[in-house]
C-alpha cells in the first residue's frame, strides 16, 4: 500500500507548539489536509493517447486575426483612465480582520495602509506605455511579493491560495504599463487577460513601430514548456511556455529563428535573435487532431497545481486556456468566463443521472468544458461508459464528524467525475458531478 503523508498541525496559542506526526516524510502546513499520492484516488490511465483517439479531426471557427487581436490586446491600449476604480477592488475586499500573512497571523491595518500608499493611484494612467515582459512574471494584486491568505485553519484556505496572486504572464508577452508605485520598485500593468503589479526590472518599454513590427510578422506558436531559449550568441533568455507566440524571422532544418526582447538600460529593449527548436514550436496554429492534442496534453500533465500560475505552474483555468492556445483558440483567464464561451448548455436543474445523459449526448471530446463554481474541466470522452475529464486540481473535499478537509492531489490529471469516491471520508455533496452548473462546447 502506498504511503499516505499526513499533515503537521501547527497550533497557535499563548505559546507556539508543534504536534509530532507518526511516519511523516513530507508535510504540508495546512490544517485538515492530507497529501496523498495521486494514484491512490485517481486509479485510471494517465496516458493521453487512451482518450485522444476519440477526437474527430475538426478545426475551430476561430480565425488567426481573432486570436492575434486578443493576444496583443494590451498593445491596443492608449490609456487606462476608465479602469481607475476597477483596479482598486482588492482594497474593498481584503482588510485587517479577514486576511493572514506568511506567518499565518492576521495582517494588521498598517499593512493595508502601506499598500494603499505605495500603490500610488493618484498617478494612475500617467505612464501609459506599451511594454513587454522580460521573463515569466507574477501579476500581483498589491505591489508586494508577500502573500495574503484567508483563514489558514480552514481546509481549502491558507497555502497555496495567495489571494494577491492574480495571474502569471510568460516571458516576452505584450503588456501595457499604467504607472509606477510610489517607491518605483513596481509597475502596474495590463496583460492580455489580467492586470496587476510586476517589478520594474521585469519589463521594457516599446515604441509603436516596434509593437507593429512584432504583431505583423509571421507568428510562431510555442507548444512545449520548459525548454531553455537562447540568443544566437548563446545567452540564456528564458524558458518556453505553451501559448506564447513570437515573430518568426527565419528557419533551418533544426530551428526557427525568432525575434526576442532582452533588457538593455533605462527600460529600453534590446532586440535579439533567438533559436527555437522545431520540436517545441509550430508556424501558425496547430491542426486539431489526436496527435497534436496528445502532444499538448502530455506537456500539461507535467504541471503541478499553481494557484494563479504561482511557482511556474498552473491552476484549473490556466490549464484549459493553455490547452487551446496552440490551436489558435483564445480563452479568457478565469473559469467563469471560460464557461460562457461557445455553445452553452445549463445543467443546474438536472439530477446527477440526467447530467450524465446530457453530457454523453452533447459533449465533444476535448472541445467541451464542464463548469462548477470556481472550477473548470475538459471533457475527454466516455470510456467503459464512464465520463473522463482532464483537469488541474488542488484536491478532493472530505468531511469527517462534520469537519471539512482535503485530500490533496495538486497536479494535472485525467480522472472520472466522481474523483475520490473511494476515500472513506469522501464528501459526496462536494462532488464535481453534483455541483456542475453548465457545459459549453468551443466552436
Amino acid at each position: 500500500m502506498k504511503r499516505v503523508y499526513f499533515v503537521l498541525f501547527v497550533l497557535f496559542a499563548a505559546g507556539c507548539s508543534t504536534n509530532k506526526a507518526v511516519d511523516v516524510k513530507e508535510s504540508i502546513v495546512q490544517k485538515n489536509e492530507i497529501a496523498v499520492e495521486a494514484e491512490e484516488i485517481v486509479y485510471i490511465s494517465q496516458n493521453s493517447e487512451d482518450y485522444t483517439n476519440a477526437i474527430v479531426k475538426n478545426d475551430f471557427n476561430a480565425t488567426k486575426e481573432e486570436f492575434e487581436s486578443l493576444y496583443f490586446k494590451a498593445w491596443n491600449m492608449n490609456d487606462a483612465n476608465s479602469t481607475r476604480d476597477k483596479v482598486q477592488w482588492a482594497f474593498n475586499v481584503y482588510k485587517a480582520g479577514n486576511s493572514y500573512g506568511e506567518n499565518l497571523q492576521p495582517l494588521k491595518q498598517d499593512f493595508f495602509e502601506e499598500m494603499k500608499i505605495n500603490s500610488n493611484f493618484a498617478q494612475y494612467s500617467t505612464l501609459n506605455k506599451k511594454a513587454i515582459t522580460l521573463k515569466d512574471v507574477d501579476l500581483r494584486v498589491f505591489p508586494t511579493n508577500r502573500p495574503l491568505l484567508l483563514n489558514p485553519n480552514k481546509a481549502g484556505e491558507g497555502f497555496p491560495f495567495d489571494y494577491l496572486q492574480n495571474s502569471a504572464i510568460a516571458a516576452n508577452k505584450p503588456i501595457f504599463a499604467t504607472h509606477y508605485s510610489k517607491d518605483k520598485q513596481w509597475v502596474h500593468v495590463f496583460g492580455s487577460y489580467a492586470y496587476g503589479w510586476i517589478q520594474a526590472d521585469e519589463l521594457v518599454f516599446l515604441q509603436n513601430a516596434q509593437t507593429e513590427l512584432w504583431r505583423n510578422a509571421r507568428q510562431l506558436f510555442i507548444i512545449k514548456d520548459g525548454t531553455p531559449i537562447y540568443s544566437t550568441n548563446g545567452d540564456f533568455l528564458f524558458k518556453s511556455t505553451i501559448g506564447t507566440i513570437f515573430a518568426l524571422i527565419d528557419e533551418d532544418d533544426a530551428d526557427f529563428t525568432v525575434l526576442a526582447v532582452a533588457a538593455y538600460k533605462n527600460h529600453e529593449p534590446l532586440f535579439v535573435k533567438a533559436k527555437i527548436p522545431k520540436d517545441i514550436a509550430s508556424e501558425g496554429a496547430l491542426e486539431f487532431n489526436p496527435e497534436n492534442v496528445s502532444n499538448v496534453i502530455n506537456e500539461l500533465l507535467k504541471s503541478n497545481y499553481g494557484w494563479g500560475g504561482m511557482y511556474g505552474q498552473r491552476d484549473c483555468s490556466s490549464t484549459i486556456k493553455d490547452m487551446f492556445a496552440p490551436f489558435g483558440v483564445w480563452l479568457p483567464r478565469n473559469s467563469y468566463q471560460q464557461s460562457n464561451i461557445g455553445t452553452v448548455v445549463s445543467l443546474e436543474e438536472l439530477s446527477d443521472e440526467e447530467k450524465i445523459v446530457a453530457i454523453k449526448a452533447n459533449a465533444i471530446p476535448f472541445k467541451t468544458l464542464l463548469y462548477k463554481k470556481g472550477h473548470i474541466v475538459l471533457y475527454a470522452g466516455a470510456v467503459n461508459n464512464e465520463i473522463i475529464i482532464f483537469q488541474n486540481v488542488w484536491g478532493v473535499k472530505t468531511k469527517k464528524d462534520g469537519v471539512e478537509g482535503r485530500f490533496v492531489i495538486g497536479k494535472t490529471i485525467f480522472s472520472k467525475l466522481n474523483l475520490g469516491e473511494n476515500l472513506s471520508d469522501y464528501d459526496e455533496n462536494a462532488s464535481i458531478l453534483k455541483n456542475l452548473k453548465s457545459m459549453n462546447t468551443i466552436n
